[in-house]
């Protein structure tokens, strides 16, 4: 028996916290041995020894098919590890089983196996992304927190929030937990709203843009962090971007974590943003209203009103660029509850929203429609942004030359 293994030979180097030694006993099992080893052995050390043979107990569930049935070969519905290696790759498999629960019992199949796919393309697609637009950025692009706009320093503060659950999920080996809240950052925080709002400014804004050079630092503590708590996860994965992002670097399995400052975390931005988004949810909901209407194409088609009857939440959204974080050409901000068939969210009190339709020409270069499009008579087609932008890349074009 493991508690008395000081006894035997072959296990002398085992002792026992509670004798005085420095090892803890674990039963690993499935779910099975509940009436099976895990109890005859707890019988038998408290009849022999008047206390129970392990420290800690762990039970795992079993592995069934998509459907909840037994996996065996009479009924054709066994998922072979190797089989999934070979169609897919080692990290998808790696991924479902951070993604399972194994305490209760997992089920893998097909379907399962393509929403795990779809889930890894995001996530490897989000690295992508960040890899993309950090090949333009420079050392001396680098802008310190304090000078950052606020979007940026949201950022930072999720990146700082994430980074502790992440570190005590690892410290527990609790991978379903980071594996959920690398999959909602990753995918909803990062692409679904700071790189959809900030593709613009990195796109099109002007090489000496403070916001351009902030989002570009922004995105590298994003991916030194993501990519590394990845790693062991999804080791191959992290490894193939992390050197594409250092070529000739160390492995990424031999970097630590990156240090995270707590001093990012700002929870009165946060919550200022929280309300934010549920305002841009309503845009988002009446633009998609008169999209399926066929009155615009493009969200940058739109010039829509906001209705806002909390005093405290429009003063609070006077100072954000609200066309940039719903993507729309131009919003004009009103307080007020706003007219009786104006859109609303009944999860989103006392705000609405109108559309109306961008007043304008179309810039060439950013497709928003606005007045002061070829008001720069050097750049007849962009807007004086867009044309600033360009004056600079020409000026750098020459210097080239």
């Amino acid at each position: 028996m493991l508690e008395d293994a000081q006894n035997f030979p072959t296990l002398a180097g085992i002792r026992r916290k509670l004798d005085g030694g420095d090892d803890t006993v674990m039963y690993l099992e499935g779910s099975d041995q509940h009436r099976g080893w895990f109890h005859s052995s707890l019988l038998e050390s408290s009849g022999t020894r008047a206390r129970a043979p392990y420290d800690i107990v762990v039970t795992h569930g079993f592995t069934l098919d998509e459907h909840g049935r037994k996996q065996s070969k009479s009924l054709g519905n066994v998922v072979a590890p190797q089989d999934v290696i070979k169609h897919s790759g080692a990290d998808i498999l790696r991924l479902w089983v951070c993604a399972t629960d194994y305490w209760d019992d997992q089920r893998i199949g097909p379907e399962i196996l393509k929403t795990t796919v779809e889930t890894y393309r995001k996530l490897r697609n989000t690295l992508r992304w960040m890899l993309g637009n950090l090949a333009h950025f420079r050392p001396d692009d680098r802008v310190a927190p304090a000078a950052m706009p606020e979007l940026e320093r949201l950022m930072l503060d999720r990146l700082a929030e994430v980074d502790a659950l992440v570190r005590q999920a690892y410290a527990n080996f609790d991978y379903k937990r980071i594996f959920a809240a690398l999959n909602q950052f990753m995918t909803v925080d990062l692409s679904a709203f700071y790189f959809d709002i900030r593709k613009d400014a990195l796109y099109c804004e002007p090489i000496s843009s403070t916001t351009r050079k902030a989002c570009l630092t922004v995105l590298d503590h994003l991916f030194r962090a993501t990519v590394t708590w990845l790693a062991p996860m999804l080791p191959f994965t992290a490894e193939e971007a992390w050197l594409a992002r250092y070529p000739g670097a160390d492995s990424v399995h031999l970097e630590q974590f990156p240090a995270v400052p707590t001093d990012w975390r700002d929870e009165a931005l946060a919550e200022k943003w929280r309300k934010v988004r549920q305002v841009r949810r309503v845009v988002t909901g009446a633009l998609e209203l008169a999209r399926a209407d066929k009155r615009i194409g493009s969200s940058l088609e739109a010039a829509p009103v906001i209705y806002i009857a909390d005093p405290a939440l429009l003063a609070a959204l006077a100072g954000v660029d609200m066309a940039e974080v719903a993507i729309t050409s131009a919003i004009e901000l009103q307080g007020g509850e706003g007219p009786a068939d104006a859109f609303r969210l009944p999860d989103v009190a006392g705000v609405a929203v109108e559309f109306r339709a961008a007043q304008g020409r179309k810039c060439a270069r950013s497709w928003k429609i606005l007045p002061s499009v070829g008001s720069d008579p050097e750049y007849p087609d962009v807007s004086p942004r867009d044309a600033k932008a360009l004056r600079e890349w020409d000026a750098l074009r020459r210097a080239a030359e």
